[in-house]
């Protein structure tokens, strides 16, 4: 009970305290935080509100998934927005210029986006394996070298074509698609949601039942102890690096191969860093993850409903920062409410010893 209590009170915490920020919020600016927040929920039983919703979660669970993997040893990898996008575009490039069986096209679109992810995270790894570089400042500079590599690759001198106002890599054959599930007009939902399942219940296998994850976990709680019991702690940090960044390259894969077939410069971005605030929230548990995916994208979808209220969808923003900044002091509160309970049944616990000698 305590340890349910420990990890589902502090979320929920989260949620409530920023839904009551958002309520002043919206007093002061003079709108009815019940009909805005109605208006929200009642947002996803129309059009194709809930299909993107469950699009979007997709996408971010995988963003999320990346950086968790990165969290479990101890390294902040921010560099996830820079390596989808380059993943994104060299798999578009690649799919796009090759003709190959139904299937197997897929399959090489996607290992090529894992790759390619991979080894844009495989230089900060090894800037800090060899050098000590701390992967925050290395990765942050990464992203801004992702983004000109990324318009680069796509302009018209190198892959990419033009078509109307836009510049874009070569439309992926039918061969390459996803199809996905087609519910009419409530629009179609992306054939590689399965790809996100299949992510979540591997890292939770890997994390869980065996010894990689047993010794990833103790390399990022103590590298020194782990060093001890015979874990190469720099091997580590590349492998989960290399992890990382795999699983980033394949954060594009849902829309490329489910709906756009290409990669253009009007192609989602931020959602790497959405993917940093998810894994906090959700504390890199893949239920959690998925819980904290669900909600942001819902946040994000349903938030349209505000501009038929006369509110600022600025409120969605708030909400959403709210929620990571009051999801850390949750945790926090709650940590220490447990750790002063044990302390009190422990010291009743002697008391009854020392009673009954």
């Amino acid at each position: 009970m305590g340890i349910l209590r420990g990890k589902l009170l502090p979320p929920a915490l989260a949620i409530l305290f920023s839904a009551l920020l958002c309520g002043i919020a919206l007093l002061i600016s003079g709108a009815n935080p019940l009909r805005a927040f109605g208006a929200m929920v009642l947002q996803v039983g129309e059009g194709t509100t809930a299909v993107d919703i469950v699009n979007s979660t997709s996408t971010y669970y995988i963003a999320a998934l990346a950086v968790a993997v990165g969290f479990q040893m101890n390294l902040f990898n921010i560099g996830v927005e820079g390596q989808y996008r380059v993943a994104a575009v060299v798999a578009a490039v690649v799919g796009g210029s090759i003709a190959l069986p139904t299937g197997v096209h897929t399959l090489v679109i996607i290992l090529t986006a894992a790759v390619a992810g991979a080894a844009w995270a495989a230089i900060p790894a090894v800037l800090k394996v060899t050098r000590g570089v701390n992967e925050v400042i290395s990765t942050i500079m990464m992203n801004g070298l992702a983004m000109g590599v990324s318009a680069y690759l796509i302009s018209r001198d190198m892959f990419g074509e033009l078509r109307g106002n836009n510049i874009r890599t070569p439309e992926i054959p039918e061969t390459g698609w996803v199809p996905g599930i087609d519910l009419g007009g409530a629009g179609t939902v992306y054939g590689l949601v399965v790809l996100a399942i299949a992510l979540g219940v591997g890292y939770w296998v890997m994390m869980n039942r065996t010894r990689f994850g047993f010794e990833l976990r103790a390399s990022g709680q103590s590298a020194t102890a782990a060093a001890a019991g015979g874990v190469n702690a720099k091997r580590m940090v590349l492998i989960a690096m290399l992890m990382s960044g795999a699983i980033a390259g394949l954060v594009s894969m849902p829309e490329i191969l489910g709906r756009n077939h290409t990669f253009d410069l009007n192609f989602p971005a931020g959602i790497g860093f959405t993917g940093i605030a998810i894994a906090l929230l959700g504390r890199n548990h893949p239920g959690g993850i998925a819980l904290g995916a669900l909600l942001w994208a819902f946040l994000d979808k349903a938030g349209l409903a505000l501009d038929n209220q006369g509110v600022p969808r600025e409120i969605v923003t708030i909400m959403q920062g709210s929620i990571v900044l009051s999801v850390v002091v949750a945790y926090e509160v709650v940590r220490r409410f447990e750790v002063a309970a044990q302390q009190r049944r422990v010291g009743q616990q002697l008391g009854t010893v020392e009673a009954s000698s």
